[in-house]
């Protein structure tokens, strides 16, 4: 009897944490972004134990705006196994963050989380959801979708309309589609072949992912909070009290 292919639980992972969260500035002072604290609990502190519940053994984080604090505050994490990628010297966006950190990931695919993105998971945790779904070969990306409506802390037409088998085309201008990308996916590293250098946004692989059919999306179960501004931080708190 031919095995099953069962799928892999990503064990690496990357938290995209350099960024410089302007506008939650007047709210935070001199606090990067990532350690704005939500019910007590920091952004990436929410992030790193999804990932660690996931057994994810290694995250990357990338630093840049007050570097030095983010450190401090991961340096007494255990699990999973915190490994820097330092963009201090120049910020390379989205896309060439994870680029740069590359070498750190590993061969295998693995997860993407900002650290701004915030979510309660549904009966089965999202990260599980995401590994059960990946198939490697159709697949250079799996991007975890959240509902344009009835998100916390959007406001906006979305990202993505989403194909009956799962594909993803792009939100056209003006338009307005069913889903926003969470902040949350899986990446095959064949993603990254040919990319440019230096600074660029991922979406400019998600485009070039989808034009080849081989960018997937999988709706979110649960609630999906989006901690970007002052307001959100009020609105990402009341939502995770009544969850209690």
């Amino acid at each position: 009897m031919a095995a099953i292919n069962q799928p892999a639980m990503p064990k690496a992972a990357i938290v995209l944490a350099a960024g410089l969260g302007t506008r939650m500035r007047p709210y935070n002072g001199n606090v990067p972004k990532p350690l704005v604290a939500i019910g007590g609990k920091s952004l990436i502190d929410y992030a790193l134990d999804r990932l660690a519940d996931a057994g994810v053994e290694r995250a990357v984080v990338n630093v840049h705006y007050l570097a030095e604090v983010l450190e401090q505050h991961l340096a007494s994490r255990t699990t999973p196994q915190i490994v820097i990628s330092d963009e201090r010297g120049m910020l390379l966006g989205t896309g060439g963050g994870i680029a740069k950190a590359l070498p750190k990931l590993g061969d295998a695919p693995f997860f993407l989380v900002n650290s701004d993105t915030l979510w309660v998971d549904g009966v089965k945790p999202n990260f599980a959801r995401l590994a059960d779904a990946f198939e490697p070969a159709a697949m250079d990306a799996l991007l975890l979708l959240a509902p344009t409506t009835g998100s916390i802390g959007y406001q906006g037409g979305g990202d993505y309309a989403m194909l009956p088998d799962g594909r993803l085309r792009r939100r056209t201008s003006g338009e307005t589609v069913a889903h926003v990308y969470a902040g949350a996916s899986i990446l095959a590293p064949r993603l990254f072949e040919g990319a440019p250098a230096g600074e660029f946004p991922l979406t400019l692989l998600f485009d070039r992912a989808g034009e080849r059919g081989r960018l997937f999306g999988l709706p979110l179960e649960g609630r999906w909070m989006h901690v970007g501004t002052p307001e959100a931080v009020a609105e990402a708190e009341a939502a995770l009290a009544a969850t209690l």
